[in-house]
């Protein structure tokens, strides 16, 4: 299963990679919107699981449990990137709106932190972190 996920994912890369060039390149005059669909077919497949796994957790746990699964920080991690890439998009695909970089990033802004604190907090409360600090004692 987890291999099939790894070739999914490089396939819906490459092909986004491949419409990106073709489009930085001017050999194709495609809408932004177009270039970045295979992105957030993968960001629908992944939200799907996410919400899939979060209702599950909810049918079997309290609600107030909610927030310590970690497929809900998935859900909302995936709707940041959602907005940044549609934010990209706007800028690149309507001058006329004179969107401004720091405004199309507020999202990115958002994730960062967001992301920085979850492998912080990860990496420091792993086993594997335990293990390594009992080594160099």
């Amino acid at each position: 299963m987890v291999m099939h996920r790894a070739i999914v994912t490089w396939f819906i890369l490459l092909v986004f990679f491949i419409l990106l060039c073709l489009r930085l390149e001017l050999r194709t005059h495609w809408n932004w919107f177009i270039v970045f669909l295979p992105l957030w077919l993968y960001d629908v497949i992944l939200i799907l699981d996410a919400l899939f796994s979060v209702f599950i957790h909810c049918k079997n746990e309290a609600f107030r449990t909610i927030f310590q699964n970690k497929n809900t920080l998935l859900v909302i991690v995936i709707l940041l990137k959602i907005s940044a890439q549609i934010m990209i998009c706007l800028k690149l695909e309507y001058k006329f709106l004179h969107l401004q970089v720091h405004h199309v990033l507020i999202p990115f802004w958002i994730l960062l932190p967001i992301l920085i604190s979850d492998v912080t907090f990860t990496l420091f409360n792993s086993p594997c972190h335990v293990e390594w600090a009992t080594r160099l004692c």
